[in-house]
């Protein structure tokens, strides 16, 4: 296991410009088998995990060993389904949030928040919110139909592709053109940093960001979230992930809370956001020394830059759920990995930022897209491939592919000495002995 994992490590460690030697002081353990899926998916979790404590104990000046373990991670990796409020489970996704099958495949769609939910009944032409009158109006229509459809009236839903189609799309031929992550230093400012805990303004919905800012809080960062009045975060997604931040409502059209919201951006360290791309350019954020995180869905470039999107879509669109199903249906990660993954990336992104800062200075600015993160997945990460256990042979039923046994010693067979025959065919007698020494 080290080894494969090591491998994830320092491929995030290197992205985010890391002293490889660093890597030496992490460790793995916990049990194994977590988070099972055909996609490396615990190697991806453990890896940007290792990096963001990597991240951590550098800013820090802390001697120590980073210790990763597979139950700490699996479970992180799907709090929100171990969230308990009183008691009760959290809500997942809405009834209208899941897969539909059109007349040509499968689109998936998200409708957990209202507008989003009245955006997607408003492009089908239905009136009632019901799981059967929108597959009614989704059966007889065509995939791509939906999802443009959806998406021009302000809604999300992708249609499902293949790995192949994806990598044939204009998005997917950007997405696959860039690296991981992207980070730049715009300038020679000084840092804003005037001592104390460090600021985090954080303007981030579900689910990437807020697990970001989440750890830059565990780390003892002042995190200061704020939201629309008119559009709150969801209760259950609140209760997750903002354990250990302040929250705020700010509405930024209104001048009074917006010179409310100026005065906090003019003495935060760091800014995170996670609205899709361009949502927020019209409220001028750029300050000088600020470290600047942006998260999106599909990346801010290719016809898709502009796009809203969440983890499932993502999955869907890249070939991830097609790769994960089974018997001609769309499948899903066994967490919402792209997500958790890239949050813990964003926060590793962040402090490394600061650690250069600190000694170069600058404006920082750092990108990471849950696209970004699903390529890499898919792609990067090595992967078991079965074909190095598996032999082909000739015999009376063709040419077999088939597995090779794993019992294995020096001096030991090889292989079988014969291929399967036709069943029953052979004489109901033993083989004559050969002798023995």
């Amino acid at each position: 296991m080290d080894n494969t994992v090591r491998t994830g490590t320092e491929l995030v460690w290197s992205a985010l410009g890391g002293d490889p030697a660093l890597v030496d002081r992490v460790s793995y353990t916990g049990p194994s088998g977590l988070l099972a899926a055909r996609l490396p998916v615990m190697d991806l979790a453990r890896a940007t995990v290792a990096a963001c404590s990597l991240a951590a104990v550098e800013r820090a000046g802390l001697p120590g060993r980073v210790r990763v373990d597979d139950g700490a991670v699996a479970t992180a990796f799907v709090s929100e389904r171990h969230l308990r409020v009183d008691g009760r489970a959290p809500v997942s996704f809405a009834p209208l949030s899941r897969f539909w099958r059109t007349a040509d495949g499968w689109v998936r769609t998200h409708a957990n928040y209202p507008h989003h939910r009245a955006a997607l009944l408003a492009a089908l032409n239905v009136r009632e919110e019901s799981v059967e009158a929108v597959a009614a109006a989704i059966g007889g229509r065509g995939a791509v139909e939906v999802e443009t459809a959806v998406y021009a009236a302000g809604g999300l839903a992708v249609a499902l592709r293949t790995p192949g189609e994806w990598a044939a799309h204009e998005q997917g031929r950007e997405v696959a053109a860039r690296p991981l992550m992207t980070r730049e230093r715009l300038d020679e400012a000084p840092p804003r940093r005037r001592g104390g805990p460090l600021r985090v303004l954080d303007l981030t919905r579900v689910l990437a960001g807020p697990v970001a800012t989440r750890t830059l809080a565990l780390l003892g960062a002042d995190v200061l979230r704020i939201d629309p009045p008119a559009n709150p975060e969801l209760p259950d997604q609140h209760a997750d992930t903002d354990v250990g931040k302040r929250t705020a409502a700010l509405d930024l059209e209104r001048p009074s809370d917006r010179r409310t919201f100026d005065g906090l951006l003019d003495s935060a360290d760091v800014l995170v956001t996670g609205y899709r791309p361009g949502a927020l350019d019209r409220f001028d954020l750029h300050r000088p020394g600020l470290v600047t995180a942006r998260l999106s869905a599909w990346g801010d470039y290719g016809p898709w830059g502009g796009r809203r999107g969440f983890d499932s879509l993502v999955q869907a669109a890249t070939g991830i759920a097609v790769t994960e199903g089974s018997a001609g249906e769309p499948g899903a990660l066994p967490a919402q990995v792209l997500d958790h993954g890239t949050g813990y990336l964003l926060a590793a992104a962040v402090l490394r930022s600061l650690t250069e800062q600190d000694r170069d200075g600058g404006t920082r600015v750092v990108r990471l897209a849950l696209a970004q993160t699903g390529h890499w997945l898919t792609h990067a990460l090595p992967r078991y491939e079965p074909d190095g256990h598996l032999t082909e042979s000739e015999g009376p039923l063709g040419r077999l592919r088939h597995a090779l046994s794993p019992v294995a010693y020096e001096g030991g067979p090889v292989g079988w000495s014969r291929p399967p025959g036709v069943a029953g065919a052979d004489a109901p007698a033993w083989l004559p002995r050969r002798a023995t020494a």
